[in-house]
């Protein structure tokens, strides 16, 4: 698993990154409460840095376009207030070079923009794929983990 790295503070003053996919985005919109939504508001408040793939946000407006039509404002305004940094997806090749990282060869690309994007976790609510698989944390060199996880990693590291 790949160790946590001490960030520098920076302007935002975060110390750990974390990338979460679109079941974790959508948790932290859709509850008003729950770790998802504890880390969104921490990203607010400039303590933790969310990254997300151009994918994840076009996977999480569908999902609430569909679910919670209501909340497509609260959406967008969680992007901006949370200070999103938004990463390009990565390319085909990226995407080949990897295949058999993950069962869903869907996830596939989620799992390389996190390697990419160089987080402390990746943060997801995806059980069957993500989380009761641990190989994956392994072949990725990744801390995979539920919104609950990560925030009890932030806990232990302050």
């Amino acid at each position: 698993m790949a160790k946590l790295k001490e960030l520098d503070r920076g302007e935002a003053g975060a110390r750990f990154t974390l990338f979460m996919d679109s079941s974790a985005l959508f948790a932290g919109v859709a509850s008003p409460s729950g770790a998802a939504r504890a880390l969104l508001v921490l990203a607010e408040n400039g303590f933790v840095g969310i990254v997300v793939s151009e994918q994840v946000l076009a996977e999480t407006e569908r999902a609430i376009l569909r679910k919670l039509p209501n909340a497509l404002g609260e959406f967008r305004q969680a992007v901006t207030s949370a200070r999103l940094k938004v990463v390009p997806d990565p390319t085909g090749a990226e995407v080949c070079q990897h295949r058999g990282i993950i069962s869903d060869e869907s996830d596939v690309p989620i799992v390389v923009a996190a390697m990419k994007a160089e987080v402390d976790c990746l943060v997801t609510h995806n059980r069957r794929d993500f989380l009761d698989d641990p190989g994956v944390a392994t072949r990725a060199g990744l801390r995979i983990g539920s919104p609950g996880d990560a925030l009890a990693l932030i806990r232990r590291a302050t």
